[in-house]
């Protein structure tokens, strides 16, 4: 398509800078001067609390095993529109689709105890009474005479401050038998007249799952004058403790007539009881106080690590609590002593596998995608960590994990996502020493099925993929075990493990394992299996081979959340050749331009990508447009570096940041862990993963005019890398030129190792598109895929 007129390009350029200051990501202005203060101020946890973006805005510290936060009656969590909460728990997961967590819902409350079921005892409360930053949670409630609710936390309790009304019936609620997920068996025990424990098993994450057991121990920082528990709707003061099913809690009282203010410690372990108790010794000791600065300071740690200039108030709020979201999980999983429970059931500690920590809450299909490469780029130390407790997932529980809760398996989403999570920790450098170990586990993962007795579904469709070259699309067919299916996805899975095994092909070729490098090269063009001619799209095939469910790509089947327009460019190890494909790079530009209605975005980028981009947080189907909103779409604006013309990406990821504002429904879509939220962070900067599993890093205009990281020496020698484009805004944004510690670049991505060595990043803009980074080698070449002689192409 020819290069659009310079009078259109300047009207696109206002009408974006317009929508963007409108929509809440406004344009930076070159002379701002850098805000002072704690970016920690910057920092909004309401942000996608609304319209499902499903995120929590209370407390915890990054990567912490405990996240206590407020639970309205959402199937989440917490919701914006509620005005009821039920109680304060202490687990949660950031942006999850389905109910997850919730354990041990706590509330204060005052007066006689008359109903067990939490839905009927919630207190009211006002948003206008409510606040929320890093580390601390705080709200008024208006029910019960009025009590203050003040949250802080550690990485493995949660602190809790109750301010009540004068009265001798201040209580609190520990409600063992209710959760945002099924609860299978609870035990309660008034230990002492300080002390509650508390072992909740349960069990699902949007369908059944195997258990998982969470104990706690909450100790109070004064004596109650009286308790007692409740099972269903009996309440027996002065009881001690029970074993039950269903609804069962404990009640602590306390007279509140001299000293008003109660606290409280809640310590969590996946281990056991013991480990729950060694946990409050170890970080309950502080104050209330003194926990919460500790939680903003370790915030301000993270946050620091990337320093940004230029931009309203606005875009830097929104900016940081993008990346602030970035570093909620994957969670501890493990004590302070080490000791923590594998998939094996048994317990382990983390000195088997020589790390620090083990992590757990494993949601691949979404964060392999961006956030597993920013973890890498800003927190690689616990990146390997996490990437060596993977390993562990394989090594204790027989099969390398999909997405995966706890110390279970829930198998929930599809193709094979693991793979490219691993290899990207490999290419990144986070896997030395454990280079072997990760390839077998993966080599068993992509040529193999896991046995009947694993929990785990793995490749479900493996056997079909190796023997036909794709993932049958099989309706109705009768799930083996819980969670997703591949067979109720054939196209989307094939295109997804023909990703996985660019990737691994890759790996295999660096550590000298040819044969594999160049049967899995292969592999990766298994893409093209399930192209159809006749319609010049992706299409699922049956088990019999023939294609499929509707010829129309809008209405298509066989696509897990979305459809064949949505999916076809899921080809990142090889858009040369899907391009190829369709018809060239001229071909594919056009295709591109429909999908993400370009002519309209120029017009009124916001309008676009609010009403013909979204439609609703679940709606993935019936379409033909870009869905910025949920994960197969991530990588799609930057199709058009592959096709030359790398403004229009500047113009699709503009348009698409406009969707995150600072306000509670300023997410796109669910979370997912930090996905989306790493996704507006990597494309804010201008530095993006356009092939993930692999260290490439593709090339967009930054939003900010400097953005400064600071990164681990040991990973990163040069400890900064900074990123700058003076004068970038939405009227004059378009790449003239790239330098790269002062030497010219037309190539439109940079490398891990490039990262490494260099210093800085330059990036000159103008009101107009260039020709830069327009050639035909400008754009990433194809990854671990084999030529047409069978050699691979890198």
């Amino acid at each position: 398509m020819p290069w659009p007129s310079r009078n259109r390009l300047r009207t696109a350029g206002a009408v974006l800078a317009a929508a963007l200051v409108g929509g809440g990501l406004a344009a930076p202005a070159a002379q701002a001067a850098p805000p002072g203060g704690p970016l920690t101020d910057l920092v909004n946890p309401f942000i996608g609390s609304q319209k499902d973006g499903n995120t929590y805005p209370g407390a915890a510290v990054p990567f912490g095993m405990v996240q206590l936060s407020p639970d309205t009656g959402h199937t989440t969590g917490y919701g914006y529109d509620d005005d009821h909460i039920r109680g304060f728990s202490s687990v949660h997961v950031s942006g999850v689709g389905c109910g997850l967590g919730g354990d041990l819902p706590v509330l204060p409350t005052t007066g006689d105890i008359t109903e067990t079921d939490d839905a009927a005892y919630a207190a009211a409360f006002r948003h206008d009474d409510e606040s929320a930053r890093p580390g601390y949670y705080r709200v008024g409630l208006t029910s019960y005479g009025g009590i203050t609710a003040e949250l802080t936390a550690t990485a493995r309790t949660g602190r809790q401050r109750y301010t009540f009304p004068a009265t001798d019936k201040a209580n609190v609620l520990l409600n063992a038998g209710q959760s945002l997920h099924r609860t299978v068996s609870t035990k309660v025990e008034v230990l002492d007249s300080r002390t509650v424990r508390t072992a909740v098993t349960g069990r699902g994450f949007c369908q059944d799952t195997a258990p998982y057991t969470v104990y706690t121990i909450t100790r109070f920082d004064r004596p109650f004058t009286s308790y007692g528990t409740w099972e269903g709707d009996t309440v027996t003061p002065g009881s001690r403790g029970s074993t039950a099913g269903g609804r069962h809690g404990a009640y602590v009282r306390f007279d509140t007539r001299g000293d008003r203010t109660v606290e409280a410690t809640t310590a969590l372990s996946y281990v056991d009881a013991a480990g729950a108790a060694r946990n409050l010794r170890a970080e309950g000791g502080s104050s209330f106080d003194r926990a919460r600065a500790a939680a903003d300071a370790a915030w301000e740690r993270r946050l620091a690590l990337v320093r940004t200039q230029g931009g309203s108030r606005t875009l830097r709020r929104t900016f940081y609590s993008s990346l602030y979201r970035s570093f909620l999980a994957p969670n501890l999983g493990s004590d302070v002593d080490g000791r923590y429970t594998g998939w094996d059931r048994t317990v382990h500690r983390v000195s088997e596998f020589g790390g620090s920590a083990y992590y757990q809450n494993w949601s691949l299909w979404d964060t392999y995608r961006t956030q597993a490469q920013l973890l890498a780029l800003l927190a690689p130390r616990e990146s390997r960590d996490m990437a060596l407790s993977v390993l562990r997932i394989d090594k204790e529980g027989g099969w390398l994990p999909k997405w995966g809760y706890g110390t279970v398996e829930t198998n929930i989403m599809t193709g094979d996502p693991v793979t490219p999570f691993l290899t990207n920790a490999y290419q990144q450098g986070l896997l030395k020493g454990h280079e072997e170990e990760a390839y077998a586990a993966l080599r068993k993962n992509a040529d193999g099925v896991p046995p009947a007795a694993s929990p785990a579904v793995g490749r479900e469709a493996n056997a079909e993929y190796l023997k036909n070259g794709f993932a049958p699309y099989v309706k109705g067919r009768p799930h083996r075990k819980p969670g997703d299916s591949d067979f109720d996805h054939g196209a989307s899975a094939t295109l997804e493990y023909s990703l996985s095994d660019a990737m691994l092909a890759q790996m295999a070729r660096d550590l000298g394992h040819t044969a594999d490098a160049d049967r899995y090269a292969a592999r990766a063009q298994n893409y093209r299996r399930i192209f159809d001619p006749s319609t010049g799209f992706f299409r699922a095939r049956d088990e019999h081979g023939a294609f499929t469910g509707p010829a129309d790509p809008a209405k298509s089947e066989g696509f897990h959340e979305g459809t064949s327009w949505q999916y076809q460019w899921l080809v990142p190890q090889d858009l040369p050749g899907m391009l190829r494909l369709i018809g060239g790079r001229d071909a594919a530009d056009e295709r591109l331009d429909a999908f993400f209605a370009y002519r309209k975005l120029l017009a009124d980028p916001e309008k676009t990508a609010r009403e013909v981009w979204v439609n609703g947080p679940y709606d993935y189907y019936n379409a033909d447009k870009y869905n910025p909103q949920n994960e197969p779409d991530l990588i799609a604006p930057y199709t058009y570096l592959s096709t030359g013309r790398p403004w229009k990406t500047t113009d699709v990821v503009h348009a698409a940041l406009t969707l995150f504002t600072d306000a509670p429904s300023g997410m796109t879509g669910n979370d997912d862990l930090g996905t989306m939220s790493a996704w507006m962070v990597l494309s804010s900067i201008g530095v993006f993963p356009v092939q993930p599993g692999t260290d490439t890093w593709g090339l967009s205009t930054p939003v900010f005019d400097r953005v400064e990281l600071t990164l681990d020496r040991r990973y990163y020698p040069a400890g900064h890398f900074t990123i700058t484009a003076p004068g970038t805004s939405t009227s004059k944004r378009y790449v003239q030129s790239v330098r790269l510690d002062g030497a010219d670049r037309d190539r439109t991505y940079l490398t891990t190792g490039e990262l490494r060595s260099a210093r800085a990043l330059a990036f000159r803009v103008g009101a107009e598109p260039s020709g830069w980074g327009t050639g035909e080698r400008a754009a990433p070449p194809p990854v671990g895929t084999a030529a047409p002689g069978g050699a691979a192409r890198r």
